[in-house]
């Protein structure tokens, strides 16, 4: 039997607007051997079709092959004596079981066979088995077998890319990372990790048993030249004209990359397929190679598709020449970008066969040192990081290294995963400013009380305390007083009237206290935003603003509330016995004086004694019980006065806290979790301060 190729990814793609220059004239003056050539399927599948029809195996048997419109492809074989003529049409005059069944739908005809063959085409309809066979008979009379091969053009499965476990928790931390910042941070910063998180997702829907390389370089670097030898066949053009490569060029090594392809946008009139080689094929099976345009092309185009596609490819291939491998552009606007993509980067020195000597050596040496300058790792020594290879694509020499590289490289399947790692870091690390602060954040006691206090001295609490504590000394001693003096008070308080037991504060006291209370707010908000990411700090500050507003009414409200006693102060229980003592010297001091007064009226016998001693006592008594009293009186006077500003200093915080510490607590937590995610995507399992 004859084997038979279908090459399924040749097949134009409607839509296809982009084109390569010369495209219209691909083909024109150029020998057929050495050069890829893509014809129209319709006409290639005929041609084919009426070539093999009248194909001889070894053995001298005719060999012919139909195909229909499933993709199935049958097979006959026959003795010559048996098939009568040689021609195509005598070939053809069986029973209608030898007849090509060509691919309907065409009104063109490729040569005058092609008519003949279509002209027999009235076979009957083909089995639904894969391989199934029936008998016809030949003009002779005698059966023969016919064996149908079913051919299935349908794409193969693809296996989905996975990624491992600590990559997939990377991806999930940079999610939540960026889900989390969205209110805090512009689009712009997040720009670049929403674009990593989509490529990821959309690469890992596709063929994870395909590496995408691109080759990359400058005008006359010789890049299509290394796809050309890469492919061993002339797929890209090459020539003295600049620029030359046009449009991406894919070339796929194996079937199940039309996704990948699709993804980079290469039309289907630009996709190849390398020359058929048992052996290239097993050693680059898996291998999607992309031609790029040059990197500094003077059409703006051309660069487009350069950055376009170096974001979606999963390696690149760097081609330098001995003249512009130092070329600042090349360095500046993409190696040193992509420092962090080491591992996924092949740095090659084309056109070796231009140096004489030992200059090879030392072009290569000194390229080494600038990507060293450029921060890339380099792959020596077993260490992870770039390929660095010397070769000549017009002489071959090097070609073999690097395709076994290219092997080794697309063997492991793990150059996919290797990209969106080295793309998470690299967003990791634009995103460092935003996320990493310089010291713990958050809130200490020590700040907190000061607030506290700050809010406290603004509502006049140690005022307050001290205010009810005289109040209470001031009820324990009218309690406790003398009548006399009792009398005398309350004589004073009908001429003067009251101005209330909380004194009014002033106009100039109030904007002084409004003022105490914006700047203990503005201190508390830059004790908790230093060392924070800017953005993080003005959320704080704004936190910390919002929450100040009305602050100040509040905390006169709850000065009022919590300041000003519930009536009167409360009685300890040696009052009473205070009381009686007090009466009883000014019973004393009536009973003397009214004895003295009957002596001088003659009322009673005189006796100066009894009645004088009555009325000292009493006189001594009353102010020395008062004393006593406010003696007494002075610890539980305290006790009220600093309960009183207890109470107005825990509602000031409470107020403080509700307002101004809760909502700054809440940024600060945000920030913290933030920062976990982050220091989970960049691969670091550290404690978040």
């Amino acid at each position: 039997m004859t084997a038979v190729t279908d090459h399924t990814d040749h097949s134009d793609q409607p839509g296809d607007d982009e084109g390569r220059e010369g495209e219209g004239r691909e083909g024109e003056g150029r020998q057929e051997r050495g050069h890829a050539r893509v014809e129209d399927d319709s006409v290639t599948d005929r041609r084919n079709a009426y070539k093999n029809a009248h194909k001889e195996d070894p053995d001298g048997e005719a060999v012919r092959k139909e195909k229909g419109d499933s993709g199935r492809v049958r097979t006959e074989t026959g003795g010559g004596a048996e098939s009568g003529s040689g021609s195509g049409a005598g070939a053809g005059a069986g029973a209608g079981g030898g007849s090509v069944e060509a691919a309907v739908g065409e009104d063109e005809a490729v040569g005058s066979g092609m008519d003949a063959v279509d002209a027999t085409d009235s076979a009957g309809a083909w089995d639904d088995g894969l391989i199934a066979r029936r008998v016809s008979v030949t003009a002779e009379g005698q059966a023969r077998a016919v064996q149908e091969v079913v051919v299935d053009n349908r794409s193969p499965a693809v296996t989905p890319l996975a990624y491992d476990g600590p990559l997939r928790s990377r991806l999930d931390a940079l999610r939540e990372l960026v889900g989390l910042s969205r209110t805090r941070l512009d689009n712009r910063t997040l720009a670049e990790a929403g674009r990593v998180l989509d490529e990821a997702a959309a690469r890992r829907r596709l063929s994870g048993q395909h590496t995408v390389v691109a080759i990359a370089g400058a005008t006359g670097s010789g890049k299509s030249q290394l796809f050309n030898a890469l492919a061993g066949v002339a797929i890209s053009e090459t020539g003295v004209r600049r620029p030359t490569t046009a449009a991406p060029i894919a070339c796929s090594w194996s079937d199940g990359a039309a996704g990948l392809i699709d993804r980079l946008g290469v039309p289907g009139r630009l996709r190849r397929r390398p020359l058929q080689s048992a052996e290239a094929e097993a050693q680059l099976r898996g291998l999607v190679l992309v031609d790029l345009p040059d990197h500094d092309s003077a059409a703006l185009q051309h660069r487009e598709h350069v950055d376009r596609m170096l974001a979606l490819v999963d390696a690149v291939i760097w081609v330098v020449d001995p003249e512009k491998y130092a070329d600042a552009v090349l360095h500046e606007r993409y190696l040193r970008p992509m420092a962090g993509h080491a591992e996924v980067t092949f740095v090659v020195l084309n056109q070796i066969d231009r140096l004489p000597g030992e200059a090879a050596d030392q072009v290569l040496d000194d390229l080494r040192r600038l990507l060293d300058d450029d921060g890339i790792a380099l792959g020596e020594y077993g260490e992870p990081g770039a390929t660095v290879l010397a070769l000549s694509a017009l002489t071959g020499e090097g070609i073999g290294e690097l395709r076994e590289a290219l092997g080794h490289f697309v063997a492991e399947r793990g150059a996919a995963a290797r990209r969106i790692s080295a793309d998470v870091d690299a967003a990791a690390v634009r995103l460092w400013p935003v996320y990493a602060n310089r010291r713990q954040a958050g809130l200490s006691e020590e700040a907190r009380d000061e607030f506290a206090d700050r809010l406290a001295d603004a509502v006049g609490a140690t005022a307050a305390g001290e205010a009810a504590e005289r109040a209470w000394r001031r009820n324990a001693g009218r309690a406790c007083g003398t009548p006399w003096l009792r009398l005398w008070r309350w004589y004073q308080d009908r001429r003067e009237p009251p101005t209330g037991r909380l004194s009014v504060r002033a106009h100039d006291e109030e904007a002084t206290a409004r003022q105490r209370v914006e700047q203990a707010v503005r201190t508390v908000a830059e004790r908790a935003a230093d060392g924070l990411p800017s953005p993080w700090a003005q959320a704080v500050r704004e936190a910390a603003v919002r929450g100040s507003q009305g602050l100040c009414e509040a905390l006169d409200e709850l000065a009022v509330r919590a300041g000003a006693p519930v009536g009167r102060p409360p009685r300890p229980g040696w009052w009473p016995a205070a009381v009686l003592a007090q009466a009883a010297m000014t019973v004393l001091q009536v009973v003397g004086g009214l004895w003295l007064a009957g002596q001088v009226i003659g009322f009673m016998s005189p006796n100066l004694g009894v009645p004088v001693l009555l009325m000292v006592i009493g006189i001594v008594g009353g102010p020395g019980v008062e004393w006593a009293c406010k003696l007494a009186a002075s610890g539980p006077a305290r006790r009220y006065g600093l309960d009183a500003e207890r109470r107005l200093r825990e509602a000031a915080a409470g107020c403080g806290r509700a307002r101004v510490l809760d909502p700054v607590a809440a940024e600060l937590l945000r920030y913290r979790e933030v920062r976990g995610q982050f220091l989970r995507a960049t691969g670091v399992d550290a404690p978040v301060g």
